[in-house]
């Protein structure tokens, strides 16, 4: 089964005064792979911006640009076409001794070490260790994911981009961020390689072609046991045509929407909308 979306995200950025110029990065292109198609994408930004676009280390599509005009508000308009598929995606059959081999470690180093947003305490993997016991690396990585889900609440605006993964872990709620980064620690804990997979989900599989629905950004896992094996610990479920991948790293810093610096007043007020169509 085949989906096509047609995806609208739009960022709206004011700022506390004039900004004299401000210098930005944009990832918010879907990628292409293999079970997914980019047929258009655009990015559009007021006031008009001199730019360029480039693929990073990570292998998103970054646009970067440049506003050397005074504004006291940025806007970004992201609006792409994609076609999704539900690949059949046969299980990993890899078992921990190849996980463990030094060859293997080395192709996935970036993968397997914490970064400050997703380390988590020893104690807290070996409470997973114990729990997956004996399970081979597929069947692990989906017990860890599974319970986490049962143990941390999905709380919308419960944390910020700046939270950790403990600081979710202790308060025992967050967003679809907070639950990447703990599952992607944990899993890295348990020496199985995960990245941070962050895109858009359409949240309502029912809504009829052509009906326009509030969609979201969302953030999901891969881990590596044989093969890159995609899952949605927030919602837990494998990820499915809803989803659209628009970037893969480390942990959100690695793939964050907009980034960028300004000559300025400190001080900015963020809005964010996500409208999202299926068109076939």
């Amino acid at each position: 089964m085949n989906w096509r979306m047609k995806i609208e995200h739009r960022t709206r950025i004011d700022y506390n005064g004039e900004v004299l110029a401000s210098y930005n990065e944009v990832r918010m292109t879907p990628l292409t792979d293999a079970t997914q198609s980019t047929l258009d994408a655009q990015v559009q930004v007021s006031p008009t911006a001199t730019g360029s676009r480039y693929w990073d280390y990570w292998g998103a599509y970054v646009t970067a640009f440049d506003v050397h005009v005074p504004h006291r508000t940025l806007s970004l308009t992201a609006s792409s076409v994609v076609e999704t598929s539900a690949a059949p995606r046969s299980p990993g059959t890899a078992g921990w001794d190849t996980l463990r081999d030094d060859r293997v470690r080395d192709a996935h180093v970036e993968y397997l070490s914490s970064t400050p947003h997703t380390s988590v305490d020893p104690s807290l993997v070996e409470t997973v260790r114990d729990l997956v016991g004996d399970a081979p690396p597929a069947e692990a990585a989906r017990v860890c994911a599974e319970w986490l889900r049962g143990e941390v609440a999905y709380v919308p605006g419960s944390t910020g981009v700046h939270t950790v993964a403990m600081e979710a872990w202790q308060a025992r709620s967050g967003v679809c961020q907070d639950m990447a980064h703990l599952t992607v620690g944990l899993l890295r804990g348990l020496g199985i390689p995960a990245r941070y997979v962050s895109g858009y989900l359409h949240p309502a599989p029912e809504a009829g072609i052509g009906e326009t629905v509030t969609g979201q950004s969302h953030a999901w896992v891969e881990w590596w046991d044989g093969a890159w094996t995609p899952y949605d610990p927030t919602n837990g479920k494998p990820v499915t045509v809803e989803h659209v991948v628009v970037a893969r790293g480390r942990d959100y810093w690695d793939v964050p929407p907009h980034k960028g610096v300004y000559a300025g007043p400190g001080g900015t007020e963020l809005s964010v909308e996500v409208d999202v169509t299926r068109v076939a």
